[in-house]
């Protein structure tokens, strides 16, 4: 008679239950169930974890035949499984409870089979005979009880095997080692990992260290007293995003000065304000970030400026250099001796001494409150369009720091004069790029007390001021005759006649560009100037502000290129 089994499954063999029910058997002698682990002999048909002699599992049909544990199907797979259900029966176990005293008392006995006490003792004399086994037999062993499994035993692996397999490796490790680990990293990858979890982001934001690394790989000044934790990855982010607006074109924004009647011919930024020197006979000091004149004063023809809070210097075309007071416009000095128009002027209020470089081949020092002429440093054999006066900051056997250098230039040559020690000084070295003179300078000379830079055709020269040796030629084989605007530690500012350029000096390339209206053309070099330049040494997220370039155009106005504010 065919049995009906109710389909809830209880156990894996309940699983097979329906398909053994077409087979017609009966059940051999009465077999005692003993517990699972039990000790004693007997075939395998007595108990799954018996552990007497292997003695195939026998299944008498109606018709006298037998099954055996041998047979091929049932083996492994669902066989297996049919068998066990089978086996279930003969015991007088029912996979799932049906009607009748038999279903009721196989029911108790399958939710009592094993006491808690003989389960563990079972489970420890499981546990160590796996542990005997081999890698290959391990395996085995649970590929057999995974296919034993039903859908609840099988969800708990996959729970269970999911926290075992995925260590959080940042969580575990000491923070030392997890930071040690996060530097062989590249950013972009470090803030791709900050969205692992909380923890994650917590343990990348506080390594001060790999920020700190990516923000000087970036040309970022960093300061070491910052010990911030998260201080340095809002700099990083701050930076990154600063580098892109570089290398999209999209770092500056332009604005103009009006207000000149005549061309402007002088220019010289300090602190937040340009002065201009107009042929209008007037100069005027602008506050950049406004836009407003803040001083207008009558001059003469200016054809270089320089200016403090009190005073400006001008030199003129009128072969005179004069000193000006800004609150009520008189002028308070007045150089004459040069023979030529004076191109270039600086001055030390601490040395009271003015100098001047002029169309008559000339460096003159004056007497700066005096407005005497001290002394005349003749040699150059062109006109002298630049003269700067700095302290130096290296030592050497013709100087030491803190001495103070006189740098003059034309087309051809730099002179170098030790001002601070004597009046009537001698050149101590001529500085050129060819021998020759084949090779022109281009008007614009920086001299930080360190390093003495100038461009050519060639390129740009670097020289090493303690030594006065040529420590680089930066070549730009793109683009042929790039004028030089500032040099810093990090990066250099140039120009052409189209655009204004960034170059990262690390390695020698062109980070970024600028378009330039058409803007007058000067062979001395006055009328265009770099406005802020610490940013050159590196940027910081605060020095990325203000006057960047400041040309004059010829409808007299002032073009000027400013950094545009953060995003």
């Amino acid at each position: 008679m065919r049995h009906r089994f109710k389909r809830t499954y209880a156990c894996s063999a309940s699983l097979y239950a329906p398909q053994l029910s077409r087979f017609p058997f009966k059940a051999g002698p009465e077999v005692q169930p003993r517990p699972l682990g039990a000790a004693g002999g007997g075939t395998r048909g007595d108990d799954a974890g018996s552990t007497g002699s292997r003695s195939p599992v026998r299944l008498r049909t109606q018709s006298g035949g037998r099954w055996s544990r041998s047979a091929p199907w049932l083996r492994s797979g669902p066989g297996r499984c049919e068998a066990l259900a089978a086996r279930a029966r003969l015991v007088g176990v029912s996979p799932a409870r049906g009607p009748g005293p038999r279903g009721a008392r196989s029911g108790k006995f399958f939710h009592n089979l094993m006491e808690r006490k003989d389960f563990e003792t079972w489970l420890d004399n499981i546990s160590v005979t796996f542990l005997s086994l081999t890698d290959l037999q391990k395996n085995e062993t649970l590929d057999h009880l995974i296919s034993l499994s039903g859908a609840v035993q099988l969800r708990h692996l996959s729970n269970n095997l999911e926290t075992l397999l995925k260590r959080d490796f940042l969580k575990l490790l000491p923070l030392e080692l997890s930071f040690y680990l996060l530097k062989w990293l590249d950013p972009q990858t470090l803030l791709t990992c900050c969205l692992v979890s909380k923890q994650w982001n917590k343990v990348i934001s506080a390594c001060t260290e790999v920020w700190q690394t990516a923000c000087k790989n970036l040309g970022w000044q960093i300061d070491d007293s910052v010990q911030d934790a998260l201080h340095w990855k809002k700099v990083y982010l701050k930076a990154i995003l600063r580098m892109k607006q570089l290398e999209d074109h999209e770092a500056f924004e332009t604005s103009s000065l009006i207000g000149h009647s005549a061309r402007v011919y002088a220019l010289y930024y300090k602190d937040g304000l340009l002065c201009t020197g107009s042929d209008d006979l007037s100069a005027k000091l602008w506050d950049v970030s406004t836009g407003q004149c803040v001083y207008g004063i009558q001059t003469h023809t200016c054809a270089a400026v320089k200016f403090d809070e009190q005073k400006l210097v001008t030199g003129s075309f009128d072969n005179t250099v004069a000193c000006w007071e800004w609150s009520s416009g008189a002028r308070t000095q007045h150089f004459r001796g040069h023979t030529g128009a004076v191109f270039s002027v600086d001055y030390n209020d601490e040395l009271d001494i003015l100098v001047s470089g002029s169309a008559d081949f000339t460096v003159k020092v004056w007497a700066l409150s005096a407005g005497t002429c001290l002394n005349t440093l003749t040699g150059h054999t062109e006109w002298v369009t630049k003269v700067v006066l700095q302290k130096c900051k290296v030592k050497s056997l013709l100087h030491s720091p803190g001495d103070y250098i006189l740098l003059s230039a034309d087309k051809y040559e730099i002179k170098i004069w030790p001002i601070g020690r004597e009046i009537n000084c001698k050149c101590l070295k001529t500085l050129s790029v060819s021998e020759d003179r084949s090779i022109c300078l281009q008007p614009r000379l920086h001299f930080d007390g360190k390093y003495i830079v100038c461009s050519s055709a060639l390129g740009l020269y670097q020289w090493d001021f303690a030594s006065y040796d040529i420590l680089r030629v930066i070549k730009t084989p793109e683009i042929a005759n790039l004028a030089l605007l500032g040099f810093g530690d990090i990066f250099a500012l140039l120009f052409d006649n189209r655009y204004l350029y960034i170059m990262d000096l690390r390695t020698e390339s062109l980070i970024s560009r600028w378009p330039l209206p058409e803007y007058r053309k000067s062979k001395r070099g006055s009328s265009f100037l770099a406005g802020e330049v610490s940013w050159l040494n590196g940027l910081d997220g605060h020095n990325d502000t203000g006057l960047v370039f400041a040309t004059s155009m010829p409808d007299h106005s002032i073009h000027l290129v400013l950094w545009k504010e953060h995003g």
